[in-house]
């Protein structure tokens, strides 16, 4: 998947994705998902997904399928791998903090995170980026009492 450079084209849909994590309603989900919430068992996620309107729901859906979204198009050949991986953490950051309880959230709901685990199963740099979330996770989780 590296091989493929980037195209012009590949810039539009970079800063596109850029501007549309700028909405007032995304970056309050954003800010929700990536600092606030911090499961400790799939159960809690469950918990989310089925607390269906909850703010907290709709926070969780819109921050989950946007980086799907975004991964989708890197998987079906849209976007440059490379460059998606360059431009973003966040979404590596997401799926390492749902990777340990992935499989038993899969279990209600076989989709989640999917096009993102496609991704880092496809790209190597996609991978590392992963891989590095996972410890720096930890390693967060061991010193600050992070869940």
């Amino acid at each position: 998947m590296e091989t493929n450079l980037a195209a012009r084209e590949d810039a539009a849909t970079i800063l596109k994705l850029y501007e549309l994590r700028t909405d007032p309603v995304m970056r309050e989900a954003r800010s929700w998902m990536t600092a606030e919430f911090w499961p400790k068992s799939a159960q809690e996620v469950q918990a989310i997904l089925a607390d269906f309107g909850s703010q907290h729901n709709c926070w969780f859906r819109q921050v989950t399928s946007y980086w799907e979204m975004a991964a989708a198009l890197v998987n079906h050949g849209i976007l440059a791998a490379a460059l998606f991986c360059d431009t973003n953490g966040e979404p590596f950051f997401l799926l390492a903090k749902f990777s340990p309880f992935l499989a038993e959230i899969r279990q209600n709901s076989p989709g989640f995170l999917k096009q993102l685990e496609m991704l880092c199963e496809q790209s190597t740099l996609a991978r590392q980026k992963l891989e590095g979330m996972i410890a720096s996770l930890e390693k967060r989780r061991a010193t600050a009492g992070v869940r």
